[in-house]
This record gives structure tokens, sequence and C-alpha cells, in this order.
């Protein structure tokens, strides 16, 4: 296995060294791309003499006339040759230029030309930590397939607290080589997902729906793509973007999308929350505020979880339970109910609730009724975890 590890400026960047070392003793091949911010901090030598590989600093280095070009292309073989790319640390510089898809020196013109998965591992102060800039760009990569290892928090350079140090390097590279181990362990099944909310109209201007983001059902649909899969994902109203996407409104929509691709589907995971009740009649005209008494009558909506459970032909069925009390309880009727082999339980309420954040706190039960605890993690990192037990149930 071979990945390009990139050094962006930062004072984290000579923990780097020790990253590399690692990923060495876990049989890795790696390639060394420095910003020349970077080499402020530690030279070139030090990673050419640990790696036994050239260091790609300069992008026009050897590309003078009398030199045959030489290393014209590095950007191109050597982003073709590789399995991963890292990028530890990843200042916010950095990022705002991967985000921003710019290619003025060796490490983001590569960045462009690599197919193979693409993982940052950011450290920065905690104020440009949380800078609405930083985020915006951190959600752009992330929309694009990149793995984000989060930094943790403690005790900067700079003497304050807060999170934005770099994660530890053991994380960082169990996380790499857990993506190496998996990159292909999908190929060949079609997984489809779900996502989002579901709406339902109660009049021309007003609808009901619920707190879901779409988040979780996006990251595993990215996940899955990332291990081979061919990947439907039929998604609620969100603003989030993936390739393969069947865009629909109501639980009725959403139903049928997902009946019509179920078909031939070796998983489906449902991580979308449609509606359990939509109002009875739809007026056609605004109701004004001056009604007075005014009661919706709702009625259930199709389940459609259920309804696969129902029909299952031999798929591994995943299912989600947002729940405020009795989390495992709840969950583990739910699974038995509708005929699942796992079902994913959240909490719906309190700091850990996934609803809406980046972050996720879940309990994995399987039809036997064992747990497994998750403890808070990326959305990303939630998503790995339960394709893991997912391919262990396709074997």
């Amino acid at each position: 296995m071979k990945i390009a590890l990139g050094i962006s400026g930062g004072i984290a960047c000579y923990k780097s060294a020790e990253i590399l070392r690692r990923l060495q003793d876990r049989g890795v091949d790696v390639v060394v791309l420095m910003t020349k911010g970077a080499t402020q901090f530690v030279t070139p030598l030090t990673f050419r003499a640990l790696s036994g590989n050239k260091v790609y600093v300069d992008l026009f280095e050897g590309s003078t006339s009398g030199s045959d070009f030489e290393g014209a292309f590095d950007h191109i073989l050597v982003a073709q040759s590789i399995d991963l790319f890292l990028v530890a640390p990843a200042t916010a510089d950095c990022m705002a230029r991967l985000a921003a898809g710019l290619a003025g020196d060796f490490l983001t013109t590569f960045h462009l030309a690599v197919t193979a998965p693409v993982v940052i591992a950011p450290a920065m102060n905690t104020r440009m930590w949380q800078h609405a800039s930083v985020q915006a760009n951190l959600k752009t990569l992330v929309s694009r397939g990149v793995h984000v290892i989060d930094p943790e928090v403690g005790q900067m350079a700079c003497r304050t607290y807060g999170p934005g140090r770099l994660a530890p390097v053991e994380e960082i590279v169990d996380y790499v080589m857990g993506l190496l181990n998996r990159s292909h362990d999908l190929q060949g099944r079609k997984v489809l997902v779900t996502a989002g909310p579901t709406v339902e109209d109660i009049d021309p201007i007003r609808y009901i729906t619920n707190r879901s983001s779409g988040k979780m059902g996006y990251a595993i649909a990215q996940a899955a793509r990332n291990r081979g899969a061919d990947v439907v994902l039929v998604s609620g109203p969100t603003e989030l973007e993936f390739p393969n996407t069947i865009r629909v409104r109501t639980t009725e929509e959403m139903r049928r999308a997902v009946i019509e691709n179920a078909a031939d589907a070796h998983v489906v995971i449902k991580a979308a929350a449609p509606l359990d009740f939509r109002p009875k009649s739809v007026a056609t005209q605004k109701i004004k505020k001056k009604t007075a008494d005014l009661v919706l009558d709702l009625e259930p909506t199709t389940d459609i979880l259920l309804e696969l459970g129902n029909h299952k032909n031999g798929k591994v069925l995943v299912g989600f339970a947002a729940e405020t009390e009795a989390h495992i309880n709840n969950g583990l009727e739910k699974l038995k109910a509708k005929n699942l082999d796992l079902i994913i339980v959240n909490s719906a309420s309190g700091p850990d609730s996934a609803f809406d954040s980046d972050m996720n706190h879940a309990t994995i039960i399987d039809k036997s009724g064992k747990t497994e605890e998750i403890p808070l993690v990326s959305k990303q990192v939630m998503a790995d975890k339960i394709l893991d037990r997912v391919v262990q149930l396709l074997k």
C-alpha cells in the first residue's frame, strides 16, 4: 500500500514525522508532499531520510529548459500511484485552498489529480477552527467526500485551551489503516441509502416536517461509495449533495423511490426520517390567521421500513431510531417488528442529539439483541462503523 502524506505549514507539522514512521511500521510506503510553509518548520531532508522517497515541494522543480522537463508531471504520476492522500496537519489556509480547488503549489495541484480517498487532519488555534470561513470550507470538503479526522481539545502552542489541536498520531494512523483495509469491501454491491426529512403540506404556504438534516445518510452514502459500492441515495429536502441522488419531497414519493430501487439492492440503509403522519386534507388556499379553533387532523403515512422488512428477500436491512427515552428497549422493539438486521439508535434530545449536527453518538443493536455503544464521533466515522457491521453481515 502506498499513501501520499501532505504536510502544510503549522507548528503541528513536527508530528508528521511520527505519523510517517507509524505508517511505515504498518507496512505502508509513504511519499511526502510539503508546502513551502511546512519547510519553515521541518526540512524536506528529514522526511526524505525517514521515507526513503523524494519529497515534493516545488511544482516546477526539474521543469526548466535543458532538463527534458524531468518531473514536470510528477503531480499527475504520483497521484495515479497512491491508494490514499492524507494531509496532516491541514492548516486553515491549506483547507481553504483545497476547498476552493486552487492549484498554486505541488500539494494543491496534486489534490486535484487524486482519485484515491482524501483524508485531512486539521490543526489550528481554537478561534481559527471555530471561524465561520473555516467551518464553511470544512463543510465543502466533507460534501465532496473528504474524510476529516477532527482535532482534539487541548492546549495549543499559544497556551490557549480548546478544540483545534491535531488529533493523536495513533488515532490518525488507525483511521488511515482502517480506510485502506476496507477500500474495496463493498465492490460489486448495490447499496440503497435514504436520507433527510420528508414534508407534508398543510396549505400552499405551510407544511409539517422534522429536524432531520440528512447528514448521517449522506455520510453513509459517501462512505459506501468510497468502499466501492454502487450507491443510490434517496433524499428528502436538504442542501447536501451526492452524485447519484433521487430527490423526493413527501413520504409517499420516498416510498415509491425506495421500493423501485430496493429490488436489486444488496443492502438498504434507511437513515431518512420520513414523517409518520400527514394532514388528512390539504387546504387549496392559504389558511388565514383569523381562522378560529383551527384543528389539524392527521393520518398515518405508509411505514416504508416495515414494507421493506416484509419483502426483504435476503437483503441486509438497516434502520435508525431517534428516541427521547428507553432508547435500547424502543430500538430493539423496532428492530424485531420491522425485521431489521441492524438498528442504529440515536438520542433525539440533549447535548448529544444527532439532529443537524456533524457529530453523532449512537448504539448499534443486532438481531440477537447485542449492543455496541459508539461514543461521540463525526458522522463520517460513524458511517464507516455502520458499514463495517454491514460488511460482516454480507460475508
